[in-house]
């Protein structure tokens, strides 16, 4: 598998236990396993349900005790407290023991969460059973539990948690509970004083169980939506690393191909060129032969770099370098005079760990690109700098800049707006792949008419320990 950053491995870890930690080192630019993340996604949702679950039981379990300390002190209300509490207490168990069951499993599915929710439409029953029974104002507490179930259960789990719902609110109406507590929500001062104490409950009830519907929805929602952002970028991930090993194929395919006819065309070429010279051909004929053995020369080299630069070095190790001589070896490959335009302010010296060809390979690629984006004898400006636990280098070009449609289609493999037989539209692809897989980043804003600012950034030695 290759080397993904700290961020998408903590993401594989949690869709697929035991991603990122391979038997063997994992080289660098090795093809990517095909990993579907939303096989796996079930699990992961029912974990956050769980999780945001059993906060709000905290606060129910609060909410619950706060109400029976309070109405225990109202005039004229007798409560069995001794009841009441031991259900509060077996409700905070209950939320304990299942915390410690989450941290121990691999696997958290929907039925989990569904017998816990009607472990709690019992607990209420209990509850509103030595507290009023049916006349208790807060029986509206019964829709918290099935709201929710609406929102983190499926369908069959939802409507079987209705039922015991309405089972148990049922049953509240054949058992009229404990004569003291029915005596409780009469209270002592007369219809009046009944009326208006059953419908301040009734009140709070309302203000509880909305208040407990938005929080928890809303938490889920927004931790359910950072979940698919991180999928989102693991799936990402995957196309790119199945991209560039269909690249690698395609170029160490094409090298094979075509490393036979060549290298016979060279040797016949070399001994054209020996006959010419031995029977007095024309210098013409003569430079012509020459001519054919460096064309082929040249195509040898192409193929060489394309294969390299796709990905075909995959058993480069990692190495610790400072950064100046990771940018001499980007710009080494520069040639003259296109090398005199670039201006470059190193900043102060910093280590990283990085596989040094690849990933000067991937700087030399943005370099050249600034370059041929940028009028002739125009420099193109190199600002390296360390900033927390990254190095930062900024590459900006004279050019005209690109339109909002033409920047967000810049990293897709072979786009391009050079002219035919200039580019393939592989190098931003290519080199955001390669600082993605050593945990850095590539990334461009421009303007119309004000040129181009890419910005590499690479984790220094000290943040990139995990990954050397």
């Amino acid at each position: 598998m290759a080397r993904p950053s700290e961020r998408e491995t903590a993401v594989l870890r949690e869709i697929e236990p035991g991603a990122g930690s391979a038997a063997r080192e994992p080289s660098f630019l090795d093809p990517a396993v095909g990993i579907d993340p939303a096989a796996v996604a079930p699990d992961a949702t029912a974990r956050i349900n769980l999780s945001w679950l059993l906060r709000l039981r905290w606060g129910a379990a609060l909410g619950q005790l706060a109400t029976i300390l309070v109405s225990s002190r109202l005039p004229g209300v007798d409560l069995p407290l001794a009841k009441l509490l031991a259900l509060v207490a077996l409700g905070a168990a209950s939320n304990l023991a299942c915390a410690a069951w989450a941290a121990r499993t691999r696997r958290v599915g929907p039925a989990a969460i569904a017998l816990l929710m009607a472990f709690d439409v019992l607990l209420l029953t209990g509850l509103f059973h030595w507290s009023g029974g049916a006349s208790n104002p807060f029986t509206s507490l019964y829709l918290v539990n099935i709201a929710l179930a609406a929102v983190v259960l499926p369908t069959a789990w939802t409507w079987a948690l209705v039922a015991l719902a309405v089972a148990c609110f049922s049953a509240l109406f054949l058992e009229p509970g404990d004569p003291h507590a029915m005596h409780a929500m009469h209270g002592r001062g007369g219809d009046a004083g009944r009326l208006t104490l059953h419908l301040r409950g009734m009140w709070v009830a309302f203000a509880v169980a909305a208040a407990f519907i938005v929080w928890f929805v809303q938490r889920v929602t927004r931790a359910l939506s950072v979940r698919e952002r991180e999928l989102d970028r693991a799936r990402t991930a995957v196309v790119r690393s199945e991209r560039l090993a269909s690249l690698a194929t395609l170029a160490a395919g094409a090298a094979h191909e075509l490393s036979t006819p060549l290298a016979t065309i060279a040797i016949a070429a070399k001994e054209l060129e020996r006959e010419l010279d031995r029977g007095h051909a024309s210098e013409s004929a003569v430079g012509d032969v020459a001519l054919i053995r460096g064309q082929v020369e040249r195509c040898r080299d192409i193929l060489v770099q394309m294969a390299a630069e796709a990905g075909a070095s995959t058993g480069e190790d990692f190495s610790r370098v400072t950064t100046s001589e990771l940018l001499q070896a980007s710009l080494r490959g520069i040639p003259e005079p296109e090398g005199s335009r670039v201006t470059l302010d190193p900043g102060p010296d910093a280590h990283v760990v990085v596989p040094i060809r690849a990933v000067a390979q991937a700087l030399r690629a943005v370099v050249k690109n600034a370059l041929q984006a940028s009028p002739a004898a125009t420099p193109v400006e190199l600002r390296a700098g360390a900033t927390g636990a990254a190095w930062t280098l900024e590459v900006r070009d004279s050019g005209n800049g690109m339109s909002p449609e033409v920047l967000a289609r810049a990293f897709d493999p072979f786009f391009t707006t050079k002219a035919t037989g200039q580019g393939m539209g592989l190098g931003l692809f290519l080199a955001r792949d390669v600082l993605a897989r050593v945990g850095g980043d590539l990334s461009l804003r421009s303007r119309e008419g004000a040129g181009t600012v890419a910005t590499i950034r690479l984790p220094l030695a000290d943040a990139a320990g995990a990954v050397a």
